[in-house]
């Protein structure tokens, strides 16, 4: 029988696997615009607002990746638990 810890941890792990993709489709497009809009800013700010956009665009792109793997990080993070 699962306990109340198992069942909250469950809930979160579904509720995060599915807000990631569109987490990570925001954060991608959101670094596009920024870094786009950078361009149109003067020197001494464009450098800040394009380290900005390009965080936004490569933290979205790891999100893709962590929620592409998610099943495969599981089912190894599992079998480490098992006995020998």
């Amino acid at each position: 029988m699962a306990t109340g810890l198992e069942v909250a941890a469950s809930n979160i792990a579904s509720l995060l696997s599915a807000l990631a993709p569109t987490i990570a489709i925001i954060l991608v497009t959101a670094g596009g615009i920024t870094y786009g809009l950078a361009q149109t800013q003067p020197g001494e700010t464009r450098g800040k607002w394009q380290t900005i956009g390009i965080g936004m665009v490569v933290g979205g792109i790891i999100v893709m990746a962590i929620t592409g793997a998610a099943s495969f990080i599981t089912e190894q993070s599992s079998n480490l638990l098992k006995p020998v």
